[in-house]
């Protein structure tokens, strides 16, 4: 390689006089030939230069990339570079049609959008069966016991489907949606979804900047922004109507961050809120307009928290308020409202500590207050009084590996007695509980990223009116595909 330029220096030198032996030459114009080959010359030789220098970093780099294989063989710029055997003609043939596979089907089988932007679906495939001892509201997921003999099946009612989606940048923010649905509506929880199968669970629609989001959604209030850990319990989370304000509700608001030093921040949020009228299960309602509607006034809410980490892993405590105005089909008034606490606190590498608490009154639309949110007091039967309500839950999750996790957990929601006395002798008389509890325990193994396993325990008291308790043991298995 280091003798590359001679030939066209002897082409340049030799070629033209060659040329022009037939032509008189004169001194001046081959000293001006001359010069104009040596600057040619001396151009080609850098040019030269420039492509030794550039071959030689390449051999370098090499050598620092094959550093760590002793099997390769790497020499100075004029010895041949040997390295280790390549894969056969025949592996890089199958590499090649399983990424012409893959690529086929992606084309095949991708979710396309009107507004072409993208859509990926997700999903729970859940199938659990399971053992009442006694009567329970619902057998697949049960809140509250009754008087009556058990039941023992399977269900894959609380099979989940979902659907992320982003799309365009409006005003410097990014939006995002996301929807949920199940197929729990026939036969129970009427009031929170359609009357057929399929059910809407949560929905979202969000703006997101850097550190302010504006959203509109279906879910739970701003109050109760922790969840109980279950798999087998998905239709109704576990501790519902037992400390656990889990309701889904309509509800438009903004979420502020505010950074603090290293990784912690203050996280403010706001929101009108429409809740639902609560009914039992099984129970039906001819209204079509909501009390918190007739009021013709939304609810309000707010939250402010303090938090460090991770988002949702991290210690984060944070306090919240809820006021909302009511009006019967009577057309009295009572005003619903709530303070809470929320806390998530690890304890450790492994353990964590999850609680959410509330005191208010005309909770029934967050799911609390016994299914009931107000009563007509003895002897004022045209006054309607807000039922006060107390209550809360607390979970503890062992994690010591990152596919396994105990938890256990414990619930009360407990209406003010003196307002449930009142009720008795008003008309009509009270139909809540009294009191409910719930306390429960599970495991949960996930082999994979996209299977699941669970067994859990769950004990149920539920008090009635004239200190009755009935009393339900339920045990769940779960099998679930996540894709």
């Amino acid at each position: 390689m280091k003798h590359a330029w001679t030939v066209p220096v002897l082409v340049t030198l030799v070629l033209p006089p060659m040329l022009c032996a037939q032509t008189p030459e004169t001194p001046q114009d081959r000293l001006k030939r001359l010069s104009t080959a040596i600057a040619q010359t001396q151009s080609q030789m850098k040019a030269y230069e420039q492509q030794l220098q550039e071959l030689q970093k390449q051999v370098d780099a090499l050598q620092k990339e094959l550093g760590n294989h002793p099997s390769e063989e790497v020499a100075g710029p004029s010895q041949v570079v040997r390295p280790a055997p390549a894969d056969t003609t025949e592996e890089i043939q199958e590499r090649q049609a399983i990424a012409e596979s893959q690529i086929a089907t992606h084309e095949q089988t991708k979710v396309e959008t009107e507004s072409k932007y993208p859509l990926r679906l997700t999903g729970l495939i859940l199938l659990n069966g399971f053992i009442n001892t006694h009567r329970v509201d619902d057998a697949i997921a049960p809140t509250y016991a009754l008087n009556g003999d058990g039941s023992t099946g399977l269900s894959v009612r609380q099979t989940i489907l979902g659907f992320d989606a982003t799309g365009p940048h409006l005003l410097g923010a990014e939006s995002h949606a996301d929807l949920r649905v199940d197929f729990f509506a026939n036969g129970s929880q009427q009031t929170y979804g359609a009357s057929g199968i399929l059910r809407l669970r949560t929905a979202h629609a969000s703006l997101v900047w850097e550190k302010t989001e504006a959203f509109f959604a279906q879910d739970r209030s701003l109050l109760a922004p922790n969840v109980p850990t279950s798999l087998v319990s998905t239709a109704q989370p576990n501790l519902s109507w037992s400390g656990d304000l889990w309701t889904w509700n309509p509800q438009i608001g903004v979420r502020q961050r505010i950074p603090l030093k290293s990784s912690q921040r203050l996280e403010v949020a706001a929101a009108l809120l429409d809740v639902q009228d609560p009914l039992l299960p099984n129970a039906t309602s001819s209204s079509t307009v909501t009390r918190a509607e007739r009021s013709r006034w939304p609810g309000l809410e707010g939250r402010i928290g303090y938090a460090s980490g991770q988002q949702d892993e991290g210690p984060a405590v944070g306090v919240g308020g809820y006021f909302g105005p009511h009006r019967t089909s009577e057309g009295y008034r009572f005003n619903a409202w709530a303070i809470s606490g929320d806390l998530r606190l690890p304890m450790g590498r492994y353990v964590q500590l999850t609680s959410n608490v509330y005191r208010g009154a005309g909770l029934g639309g967050l799911g609390g207050g016994g299914y009931v949110d107000y009563f007509y007091p003895a002897g004022k039967d045209d006054v309607a009084q807000a039922l006060n309500d107390a209550g809360g839950w607390i979970q503890f999750k062992f994690r010591p590996v990152e596919r396994l996790q105990f938890n256990a957990g414990y619930g009360i929601d407990n209406p003010f007695a003196a307002d449930i006395r009142s009720s008795l002798a008003g008309t009509p008389s009270y139909t809540g509980l009294s009191k409910n509890r719930d306390a429960f325990g599970n495991v949960i193994v996930s082999p994979s990223k996209y299977l699941e396993f669970s067994l859990e325990y769950r004990r149920l008291w539920s008090n009635y009116v004239n200190n009755v308790l009935r009393l339900s043991d339920a045990i769940g298995l779960a099998a679930g595909y996540r894709f």
